[in-house]
């Protein structure tokens, strides 16, 4: 129980930069989306200008993040070698890239659109190749277990971040969709002045025989990656593409992006637990009773997001004022992206069997195979039910990943995992979420009330089945006395 503790606290740790850090920028949906009402289009420019570039900083990264752990805690390279190798790769690559788009901006912003604003582009380029360089110092911290130093550095670009945006769309009450890439690199800047400490104070050594290793190692997982993100980002960007009327294409891509981002609290759950997961598993993969453990993390996880999702559901009366009224209609996609983003949840759970035996290429198949489901229904069915279509495009492809690596994984690197227990909590969680729903409740305070106890009902299954209070030392003390 000691290492599930450690996760505990360490997931707790990155929380603080996750869950807390995207809260915040929660208060950017409604500057944006009150600043830039739905009929203008602006959040759909932002919609789709940040899909490209999660897209991009995955190909970038080359999947080395992952393969950093994986040699670093191998045991036969040196840490720092494999620290610096990977350091130097990633970094040659982006400032490659970047300097390869800078110098052609304008036919490459003419093909994806933004021919009148190619800066638009050009400032998110930069963004994207520095984020890139970034991701391996905030993965060296994490392996060197420094996670206050890692939320610290999130939260200062979150809340530089804020600040400056309302400094120009609310003080100054601007308009420029801009300003908001500008904003980003002006704060993606100072954190990297802030890694300044992870960039030096070691010889830069490039390993070539290392890096062609991690490079056959980390392949099926920038293939996974790439997959995996276009899973995420794949409707956001097709969608301007193919929705039959241009004229409004970025209207109702505003919309969908801007309600997408409530369901966003499961991804910062997911995120949190990530962050914490990665290195734990890698860092127990020599113990005996690791698979014991990992089970154990499963079950946990998905009783706190199915505890996320009857949260969020039940008091989106409320989170709705996270978005403007222009942009309410959407609010039905957000239940199908959360079960989404819980299936991502647990596929990413799962999906250490195969990086824990070397066979990273099986997630590369199953999120290929998820990929390909995703692209096919938005392509056509975006036509025919618009938006709608685009949520239960990544609700069945994750379900389709999720289900693939778990039948594949218990033959490959079986698990017991608490099936029986955790299908009562999936049940419950159903049967809660159905009657807080559908019970014929037209006063809201009311329905707050009613479906605030039927939380505590699930909250007291978690409490009498898997979390005894006098298991948690502070109430154990109190009772004794």
């Amino acid at each position: 129980m000691s290492g599930l503790k450690s996760l505990a606290k360490d997931t707790a740790i990155y929380g603080i930069s996750s869950i807390v850090g995207r809260f915040l920028n929660y208060l950017l949906v409604p500057i944006y989306t009150i600043s830039l009402p739905a009929s203008t289009g602006g959040y759909g420019i932002i919609t789709n200008m940040y899909a490209i570039t999660a897209l991009l900083l995955v190909l970038l990264t080359c999947g080395m993040e992952t393969g950093f752990f994986r040699f670093a805690n191998k045991g036969e390279d040196d840490p720092v070698r494999v620290y610096s190798t990977t350091l130097m790769t990633v970094g040659g690559i982006s400032l490659s890239f970047l300097f390869i788009c800078l110098v052609f901006l304008k036919p490459i912003a003419g093909l994806m659109g933004y021919e009148d604003h190619p800066w638009y582009l050009g400032m998110m380029l930069i963004v994207i190749a520095m984020d890139a360089i970034q991701s391996i110092p905030f993965a060296y911290l994490r392996y060197k277990k420094r996670p206050i130093k890692f939320a610290a550095l999130k939260l200062l670009f979150i809340f530089a971040s804020i600040a400056l945006n309302i400094f120009y769309f609310v003080g100054l009450k601007g308009t420029n969709v801009g300003v908001a890439f500008l904003i980003n690199l002006i704060c993606t800047s100072i954190v990297m002045v802030c890694l300044i400490s992870e960039l030096r104070g070691f010889r830069y050594t490039l390993d070539r025989e290392l890096m062609k290793r991690m490079f056959r190692y980390s392949f099926p997982i920038l293939i996974l990656g790439i997959a995996g993100i276009l899973n995420q980002v794949a409707d956001k960007i097709i969608f301007p593409f193919v929705y039959p009327d241009k004229a409004t294409a970025d209207v109702q891509l505003g919309i969908y992006g801007a309600t997408s981002k409530i369901a966003m609290i499961m991804a910062m759950f997911t995120q949190a637990f990530r962050f914490a997961y990665e290195p734990f598993v890698f860092g127990k993969s020599k113990e005996k009773d690791n698979r014991k453990m990992y089970a154990q993390a499963m079950k946990f996880f998905i009783i706190f997001t199915l505890l996320a999702f009857l949260a969020v559901m039940f008091y989106l009366d409320i989170l709705r004022y996270v978005i403007g009224r222009g942009y309410w209609e959407g609010l039905r996609v957000v239940p199908i992206v959360m079960a989404a983003e819980m299936f991502m949840g647990i596929y990413f759970n799962l999906s250490f069997w195969y990086k824990l035996t070397d066979e990273t290429r099986w997630g590369a198949y199953f999120s290929l195979t998820a990929c390909t489901i995703v692209i096919l229904m938005n392509i056509f069915l975006i036509p025919i039910y618009g938006y709608m279509a685009c949520a239960w495009a990544g609700f069945t492809g994750y379900a389709v990943a999720m289900l693939l690596s778990y039948f594949v994984g218990q033959k490959k690197y079986p698990i017991d995992y608490d099936l029986k227990s955790i299908g009562a909590y999936v049940l419950l969680a159903l049967v809660i979420y159905g009657i807080g729903e559908w019970l014929p409740l037209e006063n809201m305070i009311l329905r707050m009330l009613v479906r605030t106890l039927l939380l505590f009902v699930f909250i007291g299954y978690i409490v009498k089945h898997d979390l005894p209070l006098r298991q948690i030392p502070i109430i154990n003390r109190f009772v004794k006395k």
